[in-house]
């Protein structure tokens, strides 16, 4: 490939959307977020309508990292540019999403520590596409897709607003919590009582003060904290962790919350949402450092025992990383489900 950009078929607009949920969030975070729309070529030349499919990141992600280009590898906003320029593929609108917060990522939730971004993406983010380009404004005719943290935000979005999304692709989204997560606690743990007397807050202070991630205890904390803030936040913003800081025990409570938002246990209770869908694409590294390859194999076989079996699923060589050539086999599967 040649090492710089070149010039794109479809055209990508970028806009700021100003939020009333996100004003005011506990993390004093913008509330005014930036959002991409992706029109794919001959959008200009017809008044066709299109279907939706709206692109969300893993944690830390923010939006203009859709344009960073990994070695001799193509920008993630060049493979999508790419796809809709096959003649073969049905064209989508493509939205890219901004709900990054300053811990790190919000998993799509609503949470008091966070703020309201399951709201903020259902209502604010999906009326303000409706209504300003021209789409099929019906949930059959749209979808969601992610990897990792967004992997994770779009299985849970359409089971919890089915109103609103007949369609997801989860790459390596995060599932079964007991191997993504709970491995980290005993890391978390031990940092914290070496390194800051037992402290998220002196954590918080020494993570500020210097360059991010540039400690080996670094990302196991951020994480930890992160997804304490979504998943077991209390109403007055404090948040409870899920073990012990001394001794790294779970705290089985806290850690019920958790797992209450865990795809793989959502699923049985989301059955009808999950049966409405006309598409559902997983995949995953079968070298995924967070056993995230499992966590969808999990998922698979939950909605297996729900009797939904029309589901694309693939386990690819891989880990973690490095798995962005893989987007547009997901955006391909929507764009022909979501017709």
């Amino acid at each position: 490939m040649e090492p710089w950009s070149r010039e794109r078929v479809g055209k990508l607009e970028e806009l700021e959307i100003e939020s009333e949920l996100l004003r005011g969030n506990p993390l004093g975070d913008p509330h005014v977020r930036p959002l991409w729309v992706y029109l794919p070529p001959g959008y200009d030349d017809d008044n066709s309508r299109y279907p939706t499919i709206y692109v969300i990141q893993g944690l830390t992600g923010q939006i203009d990292m859709w344009a960073n280009r990994p070695p001799h590898r193509p920008t993630v906003l060049e493979r999508v540019d790419s796809l809709f320029a096959q003649a073969d593929v049905p064209s989508c609108l493509i939205v890219y999403v901004d709900c990054w917060t300053s811990l790190g990522g919000s998993q799509f939730l609503d949470s008091p520590g966070t703020g309201r971004y399951h709201t903020y993406l259902c209502e604010e983010v999906v009326a303000f596409v409706d209504g300003r380009y021209r789409t099929v404004a019906g949930r059959d005719r749209r979808g969601i897709a992610g990897k990792s943290s967004g992997g994770y935000g779009a299985m849970v979005t359409p089971m919890l607003r089915p109103d609103l999304f007949g369609g997801l692709a989860s790459h390596a989204g995060d599932a079964l919590f007991e191997l993504c997560y709970l491995p980290e606690f005993g890391e978390a743990a031990r940092a914290l009582r070496d390194e800051y007397g037992g402290s998220f807050e002196r954590f918080r202070e020494d993570f500020r003060s210097r360059p991010a991630l540039t400690k080996p205890s670094d990302y196991p904390l951020v994480n930890t904290w992160a997804m304490a803030s979504c998943y077991s936040a209390n109403e007055d913003g404090t948040v409870d962790l899920p073990f012990d800081v001394a001794t790294g025990r779970l705290r089985d409570e806290t850690w019920g919350r958790w797992l209450a938002w865990d795809p793989v246990r959502m699923a049985p209770c989301r059955a009808e949402a999950l049966r409405s869908l006309r598409a559902i694409y997983l995949d995953a590294g079968r070298r995924d450092e967070y056993f995230l390859d499992l966590g969808a194999e999990a998922f698979r076989r939950e909605l297996a025992a729900l009797g939904i079996d029309d589901v694309f699923f693939e386990l690819f060589d891989g880990k973690h990383g490095g798995i962005e050539f893989r987007y547009p086999l997901a955006l391909r599967y929507l764009a022909e489900r979501l017709q």
